[in-house]
């Protein structure tokens, strides 16, 4: 029996979706797939947003963090997932469950807060246009973005410390495919009630509130976009916050039914393909939304392909 977490202890088996063989070849050439496309699409945006001086903006400065944050985020999780999608292997050790735990909480509690940021973004630039160089100066992006990236490292440095502080009295299967909060709580052999009271709090800071925010936001983005008399004015206002809010609708609208929804009110395989969804999906959702739907950053790869072809 397992009463104390250290790094002796011979690691958990994450069971994922082992009960569904043919699932799992499906998954792994999709995820395989989307995990590669990730990896070019925000590694693009990064270097296009690098490269090009006219995208030296507040709004793509901000897109940069969000697309390293993708990149982190999914080299987190998906690789540990394939290996065990592509072989009979489903366990994970101890130290590396702990890894992931840390990273993966930070760097998804950093994309809630961004969002939030540069959704602010949006509402000075459309809602006060003469203010915007003023209210989004380099000295504030900067700011703002340490802010959202020292409240991810927070937030994980007590919610990841505190779980692993369970005792999780020789349970190993963790019924998911890589270490999560809401899943390793159900391992602990002890009353986990001050840990759900914990996890709840942190989900209203970084889910519920953020999220308030960015409504609020788009809320008066779009009195400001009704008064603009010109239809070419409103298609233009529009077509700038749009990318953004469809980012935040797939984003929050998942990690907001694994967070906040009652555990016995789903199943444990809809918990499984949501988190698949905004571990996944989402990263890769980013790039192509960015970039299919955006003048500007279609025009700078245009530059610079042209350039170096």
């Amino acid at each position: 029996m397992w009463w104390t977490n250290d790094s002796t202890l011979p690691g958990f088996i994450l069971v994922g979706f082992s009960d569904q063989p043919q699932l799992e070849l499906v998954l792994f050439g999709v995820i395989l797939f989307l995990y590669v496309m990730t990896l070019l699409g925000n590694a693009t945006i990064i270097l296009v947003s690098l490269l090009d001086s006219k995208l030296h903006t507040p709004m793509y400065f901000f897109l940069s963090h969000l697309s390293f944050l993708d990149l982190c985020f999914t080299s987190s999780i998906i690789p540990q997932l394939l290996v065990n999608l592509g072989g009979s292997d489903k366990s994970i050790t101890y130290g590396g469950c702990v890894v992931q735990l840390y990273v993966s909480l930070a760097l998804g509690s950093t994309e809630c807060v961004l969002l939030a940021v540069m959704s602010y973004d949006r509402y000075i630039a459309i809602c006060c246009p003469l203010h915007y160089a003023f209210a989004m100066r380099p000295g504030l992006c900067h700011s703002l973005a340490s802010v959202a990236w020292l409240s991810g490292v927070a937030t994980t440095l007590v919610q990841s410390t505190l779980t692993l502080q369970l005792p999780f009295c020789g349970h190993r299967q963790v019924d998911h495919f890589f270490c999560e909060v809401p899943v390793l709580i159900k391992l602990a052999c002890v009353d986990t009630t001050f840990n759900q009271a914990e996890l709840f709090v942190a989900s209203v800071l970084f889910l519920v509130v953020p999220l308030s925010l960015i409504l609020i936001s788009y809320w008066h983005i779009a009195l400001a976009v009704l008064k603009i008399k010109s239809a070419i004015g409103r298609h233009k206002a529009l077509g700038t916050c749009s990318s953004h809010l469809m980012v935040v609708i797939i984003f929050y609208g998942t990690i907001i039914f694994m967070y906040l929804q009652p555990a016995k009110s789903r199943s444990k395989d809809q918990g499984k393909f949501v988190s698949l969804f905004y571990t996944v999906v989402t990263p890769i959702l980013n790039p192509l939304i960015y970039t299919l739907r955006n003048k500007e950053v279609k025009e700078a790869l245009r530059k610079i392909f042209g350039r170096t072809l």
